[in-house]
């Protein structure tokens, strides 16, 4: 069984920054797709960004440009860099892993953007 454990998350004004990072027990990672979702208040989730195994990224539109995926296999860590952030961005944050057709999720991390 795998378990994803996020953090990073807070309260942040509009245009400041903040990581996300999310580890995963098990020995899997490495292997896996990793992706962040957010889910705001009364919105379905959605895919902010992926990144492969081998490395290789995707974003949505509506942070790209301004969110940043990266992996550390060592550490078994996938983070979230995000700047700019806009009131819009303000949701819970969720981990993601995918591995052979298998999903695990974390249980998130609230972000909001508010003066």
């Amino acid at each position: 069984q795998v378990q994803l454990v996020e953090s990073g998350g807070g309260l942040v004004q509009p245009g400041g920054s903040l990581k996300l990072s999310c580890t995963a027990s098990g020995s899997i990672f490495s292997f896996s797709l990793m992706r962040w979702y957010r889910q705001a208040p009364g919105k379905q989730r959605e895919l902010v960004a992926a990144i492969a195994s081998g490395g290789s990224t995707n974003y949505a539109d509506s942070v790209k440009g301004r969110f940043t995926i990266s992996r550390d296999n060592a550490k078994n860590t996938v983070n979230l860099q995000m700047s700019s952030l806009e009131p819009e961005d303000t949701a819970v944050y969720y981990c993601n892993l995918r591995y052979l057709g298998q999903l695990y999720w974390g249980q998130g991390t609230q972000v909001t953007v508010s003066s």
